[in-house]
């Protein structure tokens, strides 16, 4: 980081003074040879975009806008890179979301990167990133929503719901956007039926954001309606499910994090018995199909028979 920690000075440096700066001084200030301090130069230049300008009366550097700054530089190269990679996640998670916005960042950062000569492209060969049952995201709408949530304004937004089939329109006060299993949800306060709901982000045909804002609810509200229950269904969970794995299985089902709220631990025989509370036993349900044979539902009899009920109306199909 040597050579990122030099062009740092050399633009404070500059940023400081307000007359042109000798080479002499420069070398000096920066304990650098002419040869090196000149590659400097050459780098913020290039890489940068730095208008760094050569007063031949004065015979100083200067820059020529008063206002040029160096975002990022606060970074550290491994900092850097993490953003590369987090970058390099949503675009394979997403592909094309957001990458207009996000493509400039990106190639300011592996312009850092190159002038340490740290090599960012390999992310692109090491970086590995599977999407399992994500749903197309709209660009556009989620910009607008990224807007509205961080302005505080209130949104109109016409929403295609994937159960009934039908669109509606409704204005909501958006209090954040939840990424779910390769989804995204906007969790909102509805004014039509005064009440919190979650939004599919890919079911929202249009938003406009509106004059008014938001109403905000309490973050302690919001975690107590949207995240005791078990999954994306939200609301005040009702039930207790009991979950007995296999041996076979304990060590893995362990290490899981299923709930905030779960209790586990591990029984005599080896087995290991899970707790999880929730109100909608839908996705529930799946996650525990997923197991087969080495799960059972100890309680509650509810939930007993509705994987029982789901099992036998699969083996009609075989």
């Amino acid at each position: 980081m040597e050579k990122l920690q030099k062009i740092y000075r050399l633009h404070h440096l500059l940023k400081s003074r307000k007359h042109p700066v000798s080479l002499k001084v420069l070398q000096s200030e920066i304990e650098s040879s002419r040869a090196t301090l000149n590659r400097i130069i050459r780098d913020l230049r290039l890489y940068y975009d730095a208008p760094i300008e050569y007063d031949r009366e004065r015979n100083g550097y200067f820059y020529a806008n008063e206002f040029f700054e160096l975002p990022g530089l606060w970074f550290s190269s491994e900092q850097l890179l993490s953003l590369l990679t987090l970058q390099r996640l949503l675009s394979e998670a997403h592909p094309g979301f957001l990458d207009s916005a996000i493509s400039p960042l990106r190639r300011k950062i592996e312009a850092i990167l190159e002038a340490e000569h740290l090599g960012s492209g390999e992310l692109q060969k090491r970086v590995r990133i599977i999407r399992m049952a994500g749903r197309e995201l709209p660009p556009e709408i989620f910009c607008i929503l990224s807007t509205a949530l961080v302005e505080r304004k209130r949104l109109h937004i016409c929403y295609a719901s994937r159960g009934s089939g039908g669109n509606s329109e409704r204005e909501v006060s958006p209090q954040r956007l939840t990424h779910y299993r390769d989804n995204w949800y906007l969790d909102s306060y509805c004014h039509m039926r005064e009440a919190l709901r979650s939004f599919s982000v890919e079911r929202i045909m249009d938003a406009k954001i509106l004059e008014g804002d938001c109403k905000d609810i309490p973050e302690s509200e919001l975690y107590n309606h949207f995240s005791t229950s078990y999954g994306i269904f939200a609301g005040k969970p009702e039930k207790m499910a009991i979950l007995r794995f296999s041996p076979k299985r304990a060590k893995w089902i362990s290490e899981e994090k299923w709930h905030p709220l779960q209790e586990g631990n591990f029984l005599e025989e080896g087995s290991f018995e899970l707790k999880i509370p929730y109100s909608d036993p839908r996705e529930l349900v799946m996650d525990i199909l997923k197991y087969g044979p080495d799960v059972e539902v100890v309680s509650p009899e509810s939930l007993r028979y509705e994987v029982k009920r789901q099992i036998e109306e699969t083996l009609k199909n075989y």
